[in-house]
């Protein structure tokens, strides 16, 4: 699954786009490259039923924001750029 999936997938369980997500998560004061994991895990499954791959997808965007390292990714395929965190209506193609 890629990157995008899981985000993709949290927006589905949970009805808000990764970006309202991350706001909500900025009202928990959890914004923050410090931010605990497992605050941010627990919060999305008592909140939301989301499981803990697409909770540390939401984790990772809150520590490192929008963009995969260049050591994650390629330039092709489904592994690359940046994640869209607007919701999959904003997905090329769509």
């Amino acid at each position: 699954m890629s990157f995008q999936a899981y985000l993709d997938a949290l927006e589905t369980k949970t009805g808000k786009t990764p970006r309202e997500l991350l706001t909500v998560a900025a009202e928990r004061g959890f914004c923050s490259s410090a931010v605990k994991a497992g605050a941010v895990i627990e919060w999305l499954k008592d909140d939301y039923g989301v499981g803990r791959g697409q909770a540390m997808a939401l984790v990772h965007v809150i520590r490192n924001g929008p963009k995969i390292s260049s050591k994650h990714v390629g330039t092709t395929g489904t592994h690359r750029g940046e994640r869209r965190l607007d919701g999959r209506a904003t997905k090329p193609g769509v």
